[in-house]
């Protein structure tokens, strides 16, 4: 009898503890709908278990995309879920000889949960998706030309240290140094909810490396993060509300040069944006990236002007050029600021590295 009573005194506090951790982790559950999405995987896997399923090869894919994002999404969850409801039942078997060993890994489920609760925070309708980012040099000549393309750099890092897929599909140089513009696709999970953090114009203060005088130079580039909008099911474009360009993409001479129309420009006529693509060689190629990019960008201005919906935009500026929301000053001190947050890191290097996450998690929990 005194053997039940000790395990029970030294176990107690431990289970409170853990059983605290599943309250938790199931509060989890349905604040990010995984029994919902779990239903939606077993359906998704009962349609790539069909042999016909690959007659259509297009929609096979998107169908293994999207059972790979889900997967992504709760598997980590269920695993978690399953070893703390184990644990409890081992527990509760009163053998207090194992407390060292079940404190341990107590201590990594709640380490593990701690890492995963940060899911709660992407809670936007299109934060699981992929993200594109599209980077513009603004004011400031070379300058801004070189800053976008540390931006750009900045990016490339933060993707490959988040286990992200990074590919550049647009760039264009600038003439002396830096780039004008940079598309990239950004692959992996929460991408997007990770990424709309930055949404907006970036400010450079610094000594200007492009000028003899070696002058305090500030600079500008605009930063847009839409959400990958890879199915036309999820945004109705209608035809007549586009016009589309061909014209024969540009090059730095010699055999590269493209010699066909391949370059496709499509301007959304209500909304006046205009989306240019001429990376690829195929014009169909080049037209498919180009809707891709524009039906995200649709989606990006429908959330930021609160519309019902895509039929509801009409022409006119959007937030861009008018929000800035972060500042990198490398002179006279040394200090990355968020505007909205207020959210700041002394360490720019790091920051310029792609160790960008704290201003990310800042800006959701403040919102």
């Amino acid at each position: 009898m005194s053997s039940v009573c000790y395990n029970i005194k030294v176990m107690q506090p431990l289970l409170k503890r853990i059983t605290s951790l599943l309250s938790q982790i199931d509060a989890a559950f349905l604040r990010l709908d995984i029994n919902v999405k779990k239903s939606q995987l077993d359906d998704l896997n009962m349609q790539l278990s069909s042999s016909e399923i690959w007659n259509n090869p297009t929609n096979a894919q998107a169908i293994i995309k999207q059972q790979t994002a889900l997967t992504t999404s709760i598997d980590p969850w269920i695993i978690l879920r399953t070893q703390v409801v184990d644990i409890i039942e081992l527990m509760n078997l009163g053998d207090d000889s194992m407390f060292t060993e079940f404190e341990q890994q107590v201590e990594a489920l709640e380490g593990e949960f701690a890492r995963l609760r940060k899911d709660l925070l992407y809670r936007g309708e299109y934060d699981d998706h992929n993200a594109i980012l599209r980077l513009s040099a603004g004011v400031g000549g070379t300058d801004a030309q070189d800053w976008t393309e540390m931006l750009e750099r900045m990016y490339l890092r933060w993707a490959d240290k988040s286990g992200m897929r990074a590919t550049i599909i647009e760039r264009s140089a600038g003439e002396e140094a830096g780039i004008k513009s940079s598309v990239i696709e950004i692959n992996g999970h929460n991408a997007y909810g990770r990424l709309r953090a930055e949404h907006g114009v970036h400010r450079l203060v610094r000594l200007s490396p492009f000028n003899s005088d070696n002058l305090r130079q500030t600079s500008f580039a605009l930063v847009e993060v839409l959400p990958q909008i890879d199915t036309p099911e999820e945004v109705q474009v209608e035809d007549n509300d586009l016009k589309v360009d061909v014209y024969r993409a540009g090059g730095k001479g010699g055999q590269s040069v493209n010699t066909t129309d391949s370059a496709v420009r499509i301007t959304h006529i209500p909304t006046g944006i205009v989306v240019a693509i001429q990376n690829e060689r195929s014009q169909l190629q080049n037209r498919e990236t180009a809707m891709k990019i524009l039906r995200s960008k649709l989606i990006q201005l429908q959330l930021e002007r609160h519309a019902a919906g895509i039929a509801d935009l009409q022409a006119g500026e959007s937030a861009n050029w008018g929000s800035q929301i972060r500042n990198y000053v490398l002179h006279p001190y040394t200090l990355v600021k968020d505007t909205r947050t207020k959210h700041e890191d002394k360490n720019v290097q790091r920051v310029l590295d792609g160790d960008i996450d704290d201003f990310s998690e800042a800006f959701l929990e403040s919102i």
